[in-house]
């Protein structure tokens, strides 16, 4: 007979062999995983790099005392969610093993501070949509549901993470599943909501970039930031629809390249409008702008992310780096973005300046010089990471 395997090294077993054949993709799972968490992602795609984290120094007595963690829970939902909050120890046990482990992809500073971020998201969206936390603006999390409705998302997660998804790193932890379900369960995908951006609405300037020559224009683009409404019903905002009469104002010059929109499906919560979407079919319908002249960006939900996001499209656009673009926007949100509180609120929630402000044309005028495109996802803020 053969001798019995320790319960650790069954759990590392089971990591390594194949999935099981009762293990199904599911569309919208896999796109928002590879989104909000790019690197555990790929573990869960590479069952030999799964292996070799859940194999380094310390992983095996973490991952089983959170299992064990969890079943003490019994059917409690809420002690199972806080189960599989990752304490900082046994986060820094995940960053040592990631930092060993080769083949993993990485942002643009290292696959342990990546796998940090990744971690921090699960944290923060347990917390959130199962814990009842309040979210950092009230635009964000599950929004007022009942009891009843609140029990069922719970429930319905916590079963989600234990069913088996092909290509899942939830055979190394359910947290990753868990956190997508929470997501998915609550109707909050907005990060994956129009993909691929290369394609539908940015199609024809896409193709229109691949023969333009760059130097005929001064500047790459005309940024123009949403500014959301808080009516709900309304599509866009009364300053949204200044900043439209500035920028179609401003691209009859005839110096600028792209019109670059950016705002997402924020203001007010849970709104069915794309601010970027709404700006577009304006811009079109009332002030004749060509859509191949048109790009949008249609996940930022703040200032930080709206110049951050308009940096990365920028550079799938093709854009040369050295380009200087033009942020147009009311005079308000204008000086806020020239601002130091600006520059610190940056730095706390993307660790990173997403460009620097060049010169001031005008109180609704920026000359702007986008840094490179970071990579760093985030999902700390899982609605746009």
């Amino acid at each position: 007979m053969r001798a019995l395997l320790p319960a650790a090294a069954l759990a590392v077993t089971a990591l390594t062999a194949p999935a099981s054949a009762e293990a199904v993709d599911d569309g919208m799972m896999v796109t928002l995983s590879a989104r909000l968490f790019p690197l555990l992602d790929a573990a869960g795609h590479d069952p030999a790099a799964l292996g070799r984290i859940a194999r380094a120094p310390g992983m095996e007595d973490v991952l089983r005392l959170r299992r064990e963690r969890r079943a003490v829970c019994g059917a409690d939902l809420v002690c199972r969610a806080q189960a599989l909050l990752w304490s900082d120890r046994e986060a820094a046990a995940m960053r040592r093993a990631v930092a060993q482990t080769q083949g993993l992809p990485a942002a643009d500073d290292t696959p342990a501070a990546q796998v940090d971020r990744e971690i921090a998201g699960i944290n923060t969206i347990v917390r959130t949509y199962a814990l009842g936390a309040i979210p950092a603006t009230a635009i964000d999390g599950p929004g007022a549901v009942s009891p009843q409705d609140h029990q069922a998302r719970l429930q319905a997660a916590d079963w989600i993470a234990e069913t088996p998804r092909d290509g899942s790193a939830q055979r190394l932890d359910p947290s990753i599943d868990y956190a997508l379900a929470l997501l998915d369960v609550s109707d909050r995908t907005d990060a994956i909501g129009h993909e691929p951006l290369t394609a539908g609405a940015n199609a024809a300037a896409m193709a229109r970039a691949k023969t333009l020559d760059w130097h005929r224009y001064r500047y790459s683009a005309m940024i123009v930031t949403g500014v959301g409404p808080e009516i709900e019903g309304e599509p866009l905002s009364p300053f949204g629809k200044y900043h439209l009469r500035l920028a179609a104002r401003r691209f009859a010059q005839g110096d600028i390249a792209f019109i670059l929109l950016t705002g997402g499906r924020a203001h007010p919560r849970a709104t069915p409008f794309t601010e970027a979407d709404e700006m577009r079919k304006a811009l079109i319908d009332r002030y004749g702008v060509s859509p191949d002249a048109i790009i949008t960006e249609p996940y930022a939900r703040h200032t930080t992310t709206n110049l951050r996001n308009a940096g990365r499209l920028l550079a799938r656009l093709g854009a040369p780096l050295e380009a200087e673009t033009v942020i147009v926007c009311n005079s308000l949100q204008s000086a806020y973005i020239e601002s130091a509180k600006f520059a610190e609120r940056n730095a706390a929630e993307l660790g990173y300046q997403p460009g620097k402000v060049v010169r001031r044309v005008s109180p609704t005028e920026l000359v702007f010089r986008p840094s490179p495109a970071s990579e760093r996802v985030d999902p700390r803020d899982p609605l746009d990471p």
